[in-house]
Order: structure tokens, then sequence, then C-alpha cells
């Protein structure tokens, strides 16, 4: 059984798309493909049907990132089968908590700075899209450094599980 992640924002269009490719990436370096599930969504469905923003889907390709997204609207019905439902900030988290339908869905929602130690006290993946360019860099810097840990607790909770 395939372990599920799904990433988080506000529209689905900047930083959740982002973490998404940028997790799947990782995830089949570490070569989990058959394991690890990995998509998107937001927290409101202003964008539903859009693909990423292109300033992200731009950034991503030139990092050598998948661009391809199709936006959606996060489901209180899909914490039944997702292990682990990542915020990008921390307005987010507190928006998918009060959508948990459980006290143990709501504690599947995590901030994804949280995974990356150097992030100190700011978890907050900032929203780049009223801004320039550099902001979707720093995005992805961000998203880049949390993956790495992300990865790790994702592989130590499917070790010995079969695709």
């Amino acid at each position: 059984m395939s372990y599920r992640v799904c990433f988080v924002c506000t529209g689905n269009i900047c930083r959740s798309p982002m973490a998404e490719s940028v997790f799947r990436a990782r995830v089949a370096e570490a070569g989990l493909e058959g394991l690890v599930e990995v998509d998107s969504a937001g927290t409101g469905g202003w964008h539903e049907g859009d693909g990423a923003d292109p300033r992200t889907v731009s950034v991503l390709e030139e990092h050598g990132y998948d661009g391809a997204h199709t936006a959606r609207q996060f489901q209180p019905s899909w914490f039944s089968r997702l292990d682990l439902v990542i915020a990008l900030d921390a307005g987010h988290l507190r928006a998918l908590r009060r959508l948990a339908p459980t006290p143990e869905d709501a504690g599947k929602v995590r901030l994804l700075r949280s995974y990356d130690p150097a992030a100190g006290d700011e978890l907050d993946v900032p929203d780049p899209y009223y801004g320039g360019l550099d902001g979707f860099e720093e995005c992805l810097e961000m998203v880049e450094a949390a993956s790495e840990g992300l990865l790790a607790e994702v592989r130590e909770r499917t070790e010995g599980r079969v695709a």
C-alpha cells in the first residue's frame, strides 16, 4: 500500500505544485516511486482546473523539475486516504486542522519547513504570487531544503512496506 503525501497552499498554483514537483523528484531519486504517492491541492478553489502559475513553471523547469500541473481544492474526505498533509504556511496549517474530521487526521498536518533544521523559527514558505521571479526562486530554495528532511521521515515510515 502506498504512502500518500499531499502538499497544500492557498490556490494550488505556486507553492504546493512546486513542493509536489520537487518532492516527487526526490522520491524518484530515492527509488521510492512505487511506495510513495505525491500530490497537491489548495485550501480554496479559485484556480481549480488551471495550470501552475507561469513563474512557478519557469522556475521549476529551469531547475530540471516537471512543471505540468492542474490545480484543485483540498477536500476533507481526503484525510482518510492520506498519510501526511503538508501545509506551506501557518495559515494553511490552521485551516487544514480545522477541516480534519478527527484528531488523528489533524495530527497528519505538518508544516513543510519543520523538516528543515536550518529554518529555525521561520516555518512559513512566503507566498510569491504578488512579487517577482526572485520570490519563486526563494520558494524553490526553501522547498528543496525541507524536502530532504521530509524524504528522510517518509523513508523511515515506508521501511518494510511493499509496493
